[in-house]
């Protein structure tokens, strides 16, 4: 691993037509999380979810990989200096960042444009949509290190795949390719590497001129049905149902489809 330019920044943050683009920016670590890469994440997601000129963010790593999850070496430097740091960094980042994710009012599209391992492939997982390039792996490897899993894979990852490919996963710790991880359902598409972020993009791009209120009321209600009973569930759609039927941009679908003609969203 070669030393990193204290002056480059870990995360970069570009924005397009409504479209935040969040790129973790270590590749000569494969985009492994520190401290500061953590913070700075955490932080740009709190800022995309209220900053109401983005309406699609998307998430993806500079080099060969999406992110290799925590940065062991800095992990066990701290581990081996008796800093209580690594065992505060679940609850301090990586518990508080899968809720920036979840909870976001706006879409999440992970572009993965390559390995994505441990609380790296968690985030994609707590993403919204996965868009993979074809030499993107899934390694779940935290018994490896001998650790349980975190970053809400407990919780994302059998939701995706079934509790028995997740269990898997887990225990086994070997990779799972593009192609598989699109036919068991892990991801959306698949394409080839140089396009992965474009399509990511495009698709965000898309969404961002989309119904931006109504998303926000889908996430919310598909997260509450993931834990809730039917009666729950049911009570969620309805109260998210009349707050979405209340905004402009359903009142002017309405009228779009009753004059034929496309509707132009705003977004409230």
């Amino acid at each position: 691993m070669s030393a990193e330019n204290e002056s480059e920044a870990v995360l970069l943050i570009d924005d397009v037509d409504g479209v935040r683009t969040l790129t973790l920016n270590r590749p000569d670590a494969y985009n492994s999380l520190t401290v500061a890469l953590k913070e700075d994440l955490l932080a740009a997601l709190r800022d995309a979810a209220e900053d109401s000129s983005v309406r699609a963010v998307v998430l993806t790593g500079t080099g060969k990989a999406f992110c290799a999850g925590q940065d062991l070496r800095e992990h066990v430097a701290l581990l081996q200096a008796g800093d209580p740091a690594p065992l505060r960094t679940v609850d301090e980042h990586y518990n508080p960042t899968v809720r920036a994710i979840t909870t976001m009012p706006k879409p999440v599209i992970a572009a993965v444009n390559g390995t994505a391992a441990g609380a790296g492939a968690s985030l994609a997982y707590a993403s919204d949509i996965r868009i993979a390039a074809q030499s993107a792996k899934f390694l779940m490897a935290f018994a490896n290190v001998g650790l349980t899993a975190d970053s809400g894979a407990s919780w994302t990852l059998p939701r995706l795949i079934g509790y028995g490919r997740a269990m898997e996963m887990m225990l086994l710790a070997q990779p799972v390719g593009a192609e598989e991880a699109l036919r068991i359902g892990m991801v959306n598409v698949v394409v080839p590497d140089e396009q992965v972020l474009a399509t990511a993009q495009e698709l965000a791009g898309r969404m961002a001129a989309g119904p931006t209120t109504a998303y926000a009321k889908i996430k919310e209600a598909m997260l509450a049905a993931a834990g809730e009973p039917l009666d729950g569930a049911l009570d969620v759609e309805a109260r998210t149902q009349a707050e979405a039927g209340v905004t402009a941009d359903h009142r002017e679908a309405v009228e779009a489809f009753v004059a034929k003609r496309k509707p132009e969203f705003t977004g409230r």
